[in-house]
């Protein structure tokens, strides 16, 4: 393999404007030839999943979280028109929690050494509760975004770029409340969350039950 890739993991539920910007940040910093956009088939740190890793450190409040199929029809929605991003179902195929040290050793194994992982500030400060946290930080480059400004990037290099107030979460309240999403999500997501009748009513911070 000829030059770095980026490898930007999560939920995506659903992606929206703020993570093709973080995702072309990140590509134009770091000079990374494709940035791999990788939703989580189990974010287990979400959803709670009995892991020896919830058991040392306790998850955050568990939400119910769009199946993975979706979230990478979704994926694949928004990263249309950039040639840099491709959607990558790996994890959504593989069975159990979704570990990033898991993916990581993969793309080593498919020729990749020069990787970029991409943390949001959150998770760069829950890092040390991750499966292998010392083995990730071997294989990858780390760069986190901040995700509230004057968040901090817990010791790893910053990505550059302007901050941007939107999330997932803003995104499934606002559909829950019967708001517009438009220009929040790029407009091939918004079909596919009308499409679906996703985020219409939330179950604990997560989606419609139809949608679980």
């Amino acid at each position: 393999m000829s030059g770095p890739i980026a490898v930007f993991g999560g939920t995506f539920d659903p992606p929206h404007v703020g993570h093709l910007v973080l995702g072309e940040c990140v590509a134009e910093q770091f000079g990374c030839e494709r940035v791999l956009f990788i939703p989580a088939g189990d974010p287990y740190r979400k959803t709670g999943t009995d892991t020896a890793e919830n058991r040392r450190a306790a998850p955050a409040p568990r939400r119910s979280v769009t199946s993975g199929a979706l979230r990478l029809e979704l994926v694949r929605a928004a990263l249309q028109g950039n040639p840099r991003f491709a959607p990558d179902g790996r994890e959504v195929r593989r069975s159990g929690p979704s570990y990033t040290v898991d993916t990581l050793r993969e793309l080593h194994t498919e020729g990749h050494r020069e990787i970029v992982l991409v943390l949001g500030s959150d998770a760069a400060a829950d890092l040390p509760n991750w499966r292998e946290p010392e083995e990730i930080q071997r294989l990858a480059r780390i760069v986190v975004a901040e995700k509230a400004p004057g968040a901090g990037a817990a010791g790893f290099e910053r990505v550059e770029m302007p901050f941007l107030a939107v999330s997932s979460t803003l995104i499934r309240d606002r559909v829950a409340r019967g708001r517009s999403i438009r220009y929040l999500v790029p407009e091939a997501v918004e079909r596919l969350v009308e499409k679906h009748g996703l985020y219409r009513s939330l179950v604990h911070g997560g989606n419609s039950p139809a949608a679980v």
